[in-house]
């Protein structure tokens, strides 16, 4: 059991990670895959063409409270030295440091086709599919603390958890966009999505808070549902209580069937990209935009699993685990037996719309000489009721059409020592690129079957992209009147 809860963290830390196309250090570089972020952006190449899979790959995760080294105690990893399924002084430092709101985001994407063209040597028309996946979970800091370090200090004490959030979603998005300078200094673009859900669940938190009695027990009162949209059978007992689920195979029994469901416009969707560069000479410029304004309606599979009621937990926690009263997953279950007790099941739910998590950015850049671009970016991600800020400081050497790369400095999810590095290569028509928006520079050393392996130390926010582009054509930036 521990080895496989092991898998998973390391997975959720280091592989699954954004948006994917959210990058600090991407904005300045000049690549096409730079105007996902600002549609008014307009990188070099006169025709550019991205082929399936290996045009733009992205993977990221952004989690503001738990780092890899905090997995393990005594940097040994084995089935007893996971971090939070032991007592230790780290304990104690790990939740002093938890914040009111707890997110993980993990997030990816792949670019299956990618086409952008120059018209008359301004406007600039894109079209691109790409597949999504994005992920937002949001743990309230009163209950981990709670189920870390157990019910003594919370002793008749209610804890609001309306901010616990969960959801989860993979996606079609096709994209044309486009982009014109509208004055010799003023460049403006956007970019509109057509968008088909394939999966989604999302819990709908209308209120839900949690009593520690005095005997140790929890009181939970809650108002919330699971909105489901996928091919998954729920099994349920006679009572209507719900003891399982499983994937509909039946339904996908055969290629057509799998490719039927995949093209299928079922749950539809509409979003915009918004952009504008103000270039005041060939030094200085600003530059903004919003992306991912946009919906999906999900209506296809759709079932919900409502808990509307006041129930009791036993009261077991964390604590327990410690005390070796009980393992991990006798808790693990015990939570989950309590709760599809409750739950109801709703075969026939009506349609929900999800709302894109959007995006703002504001960049300021300077060229002092024509190769460096010294750029200060400021990005803000909303995801429901909160707000994920990202501020960038970076320099960014272009040399022509050849070599472009950058080094980057972000602050972020409440850590100041994230750097970001990237680089994009010409040979011919071929362009290779690859970014990272957090590299590792501090690192731990841990066992493991007698031997030892280097690891991160502080790391909690990782983003990765790389592909390869087809680009035919060059262009100089335009000559603009010098500043009044």
């Amino acid at each position: 059991m521990k080895r496989t809860i092991l898998l998973v963290l390391l997975l959720l830390n280091a592989a699954v990670a954004s948006n994917a196309q959210t990058s600090q250090a991407l904005y300045f570089m000049n690549i096409p895959q730079a105007s996902t972020l600002n549609p008014a952006l307009k990188p070099t190449g006169r025709f550019c063409l991205g082929l399936p899979g290996i045009s733009d790959i992205s993977v990221r995760l952004d989690n503001n409270f738990l780092s890899v080294s905090n997995l393990f105690t005594g940097g040994i990893i084995s089935d007893s030295t996971l971090a939070f399924l032991e007592e230790s002084e780290w304990l104690e430092e790990f939740v002093n440091g938890l914040g009111d709101n707890n997110s993980l985001e993990p997030q990816a994407g792949v670019r299956l086709f990618g086409l952008a063209f120059t018209v008359k040597d301004d406007l600039r028309i894109t079209f691109d599919i790409t597949e999504r996946a994005d992920a937002n979970i949001v743990f309230p800091g009163d209950l981990l603390r709670l189920g870390l370090q157990g019910n003594e200090g919370f002793i008749g004490q209610s804890i609001d958890l309306s901010t616990l959030r969960t959801d989860a979603s993979i996606w079609h998005e096709f994209g044309i966009g486009a982009s014109k300078n509208v004055t010799p200094k003023l460049r403006v673009g956007a970019r509109v999505l057509v968008l088909s859900g394939v999966a989604s669940a999302f819990l709908a938190n209308r209120g839900v808070t949690l009593t520690v009695n005095d005997d140790y027990t929890h009181t939970v009162n809650a108002d919330m549902a699971l909105n489901i949209s996928a091919p998954v059978n729920f099994i349920t007992e006679e009572d209507g209580s719900i003891h399982g689920a499983e994937f509909d195979n039946a339904r996908f029994d055969d290629d057509r069937n799998i490719i039927e469901y995949l093209k299928a416009m079922a749950n539809p969707g509409l979003g915009i990209d918004l952009g504008a560069e103000y270039r005041f000479n060939d030094k200085l410029a600003v530059s903004a935009a919003v992306t991912d304004l946009g919906f999906i309606k999900w209506k296809r599979d759709r079932q919900d699993i409502t808990v509307n009621t006041t129930f009791d937990f036993n009261g077991l926690t964390m604590q327990d685990v410690y005390d070796e009263s009980l393992d991990f997953g006798e808790l693990l279950n015990w939570t989950l037996d309590t709760l599809q007790n409750v739950a109801v099941l709703d075969k026939s739910a009506p349609a929900y719309t999800y709302r894109l998590p959007a995006t703002v950015t504001v960049a300021f850049s300077y060229t002092p000489v024509k190769f460096f671009t010294a750029g200060l970016l400021s990005r803000t991600r909303f995801e429901g009721r909160q707000a994920h800020q990202a501020l960038t400081l970076s320099g960014n050497f272009n040399f022509g059409n050849v070599f472009s790369t950058t080094l980057a400095y972000t602050a972020a999810n409440r850590r100041y020592d994230n750097l970001g590095f990237g680089f994009a290569i010409r040979g011919g028509f071929m362009q290779f690129f690859a970014l990272v928006d957090n590299v590792p520079v501090k690192f731990t050393s841990v066992t493991y079957d007698g031997k030892d392996y280097r690891i991160p130390g502080n790391w909690s926010m990782v983003h990765a992209r790389l592909g390869l582009n087809l680009v035919f054509g060059n262009r100089e930036r335009e000559k603009l009147p010098p500043l009044m």
